[in-house]
């Protein structure tokens, strides 16, 4: 008995046959029943998947629709919303140590122009000998040394 591999067509045969209007508007409402895939197609037609891409495209139910759909399971949608508050929390956070920092510097100003004193180099001097570090000018150019 004949089967359809006997009768496999050529590349050339493929290129140049059409298939109807009403025949790619079947498939389609196939694919989009479930009743067949889009491989199975494709190996029945001898039909390449860009093909019947563009089937769908042209003649599927979401044809004229630019929306996208985005399908994701409850446990993600918690997720986002935690890390969502984590990072809230966070700048949050950033923006109260940032307000500390800013007032303490404008407190050490007032103090220097209170007092005539220059805190920040005394600050800065006290905290490199405090930490094993020295500090020399040579040249125009600070070293710091790490006293052992």
């Amino acid at each position: 008995m004949a089967t359809r591999k006997n009768f496999k067509m050529t590349i050339e045969e493929r290129r140049m046959r059409n298939f109807s209007e009403s025949f790619k508007i079947k498939k389609v409402r196939e694919i989009e029943m479930g009743i067949t895939r889009i491989s199975e197609l494709c190996k029945e037609y001898e039909v390449s998947t860009t093909s019947i891409y563009a089937w769908l495209n042209k003649y599927g139910i979401m044809k004229n629709k630019k929306e996208k759909f985005v399908i994701q399971s409850q446990s993600d949608t918690q997720e986002l919303l935690h890390l969502r508050q984590k990072i809230a929390e966070l700048e949050r956070t950033i923006g109260q140590k940032q307000l500390l920092i800013e007032f303490k510097d404008k407190m050490i100003d007032i103090a220097e122009d209170m007092y005539g004193v220059d805190i920040k180099k005394k600050l800065s001097d006290q905290l490199l000998n405090t930490t094993g570090l020295e500090e020399k000018k040579t040249n125009g150019a600070w070293i710091i040394c790490i006293k052992q």
